[in-house]
């Protein structure tokens, strides 16, 4: 099932590439739906403000996971598009052993900071308990994550979107029944909505990781390769260390801007719980395809097919600006209803703060989507310097207008204002950039 991305029309091997990344994204995003959905529905508003809560802090802790997931991803690209299957071999494996080595570190700085984080970012004592509960159990999954996630990267480098797929759309699915099994009829409040994604992503990643080790098996090469390589390493830090600096710090920001929203009570709480994950959804969708374009670029560098890089650019626009148009309309018209999906009718505060998120955000999709489209071409061309400044400059926005616009406003409004300024102001930025990277390739 592996597949050159070299060859053939640039825009319908991306759309066939990406649309499987698409889908994806979406089962991936019901682990933490499924979460705050049984969570909301099931046990309660404070249930559902607890596990939002939590999810900032477990976005950390992925973004580690997702660093070491592209950084193997590209480099095995750029492997693949250069036929050097030996060293490919070997970037695998030296990325195993790197990623089980940061995961054994992140699992003891959690085990340690999780309980004081908590208290840092001014949890209600009403929430604490279920919080830290919740989060106690997924850092003993985190291996779980970090394998899932190198599995996942290796099958896009190699062309292969459709295998993921298949993986996440099974276990997504468990994981909503198992959520529902643990809650109503085990009776086990949030710690059953923890345990259910631990079973489900543990499953998922046991298969993955098999599936892996035989398709490397049938790769042949003139040579048997080595288990770890130093410059491969280097190779894989250059673009994974960025790539974990960007979203740690993404989650950092998003820590802070919880704890403003924090200050607003736990009726704020909930509806930002329930509409941010709505949000992410979208903006996870985005970044999974610029992975996506990275991985088509990258190994179309291999392949010093430079031309198609450009193409690829295109047509990733016209990808994420087809998405934007249902997104925007179902979140702006049918926005309370998908909020209630988390939440019961009598929850109006809640309900008016997920709605007034969705209106404002939405509009600017079309605007962000630019942005991660161009990021994939700056971290496929190994441009992180560039890729890190775009990212750097929207967060701390962000985090600086949430609390100056809070403050200003006195409500929870204009921290949801900061978002489409940030966004705004980035995408001119890595647009730029693209255009002066793709400019040097001849």
């Amino acid at each position: 099932m592996n597949k050159d991305l070299t060859q053939g029309k640039a825009e319908t091997v991306l759309w066939q590439f990406c649309l499987p990344l698409f889908g994806s994204i979406i089962f991936q995003q019901l682990y933490n739906i499924a979460d705050s959905l049984v969570a909301g529905k099931f046990i309660g508003e404070n249930a559902l403000a607890a596990v939002g809560n939590s999810y900032e802090i477990t976005l950390i802790f992925i973004a580690f996971a997702f660093g070491c997931n592209i950084g193997c991803s590209v480099i095995v690209s750029q492997l693949f598009g250069a036929k050097d299957y030996r060293r490919l071999k070997t970037a695998v494996t030296t990325a195993c052993m790197f990623s089980a080595a940061l995961c054994g570190l992140l699992m003891l700085i959690g085990i340690l900071a999780c309980g004081p984080l908590l208290s840092l970012i001014h949890t209600p004592m009403e929430v604490f308990a279920d919080s830290k509960l919740y989060l106690d159990i997924y850092v003993w999954g985190l291996p779980f994550v970090f394998f899932y996630n190198i599995a996942t990267g290796i099958f896009s480098a190699l062309g292969d979107s459709k295998t993921p797929f298949y993986f996440l759309a099974v276990s997504s699915t468990a994981n909503i029944a198992v959520d529902i099994l643990f809650v109503k009829a085990f009776h086990m409040g949030v710690a059953g909505v923890a345990w259910a994604t631990f079973l489900c992503q543990g499953i998922s990643c046991v298969l993955a990781v098999l599936t892996v080790y035989n398709r490397m098996k049938k790769i042949k090469t003139d040579q048997k390769s080595a288990l770890f390589d130093f410059d491969l390493l280097k190779k894989i830090a250059v673009i994974a260390v960025p790539s974990i600096l960007q979203q740690s710090f993404i989650s950092i920001g998003n820590i802070l801007i919880q704890s403003v929203i924090n200050g607003f009570g736990p009726s704020v709480m909930a509806g930002y719980s329930a509409a941010v994950k709505l949000n992410n959804m979208v903006i996870t969708s985005f970044t999974t395809i610029g992975n996506g374009i990275s991985n088509f670029s990258a190994q179309n560098l291999g392949a010093h097919q430079y031309s198609r890089i450009k193409d690829g650019f295109r047509a990733g626009l016209k990808m994420v600006w087809c998405l934007c148009i249902p997104f925007c309309l179902i979140y702006i018209f049918l926005g309370k209803y998908l909020l209630l999906l988390f939440m019961e009718q009598n929850a109006s505060a809640a309900l008016q703060t997920g709605r007034q998120f969705l209106w404002i955000l939405s509009p600017f999709y079309f605007i962000v989507s630019a942005k991660l489209v161009a990021d994939g071409i700056l971290r496929g061309v190994s441009a992180m310097g560039k890729f890190m400044i775009g990212t750097f400059t929207d967060l701390i926005l962000r985090v600086v207008l949430a609390f100056v616009l809070s403050g200003w406003t006195g409500s929870a409004l204009g921290i949801w204002c900061a978002w489409p300024i940030g966004w705004s102001i980035a995408m001119v930025m890595s647009v730029w950039f693209y255009h002066r990277e793709t400019g040097k390739l001849s």
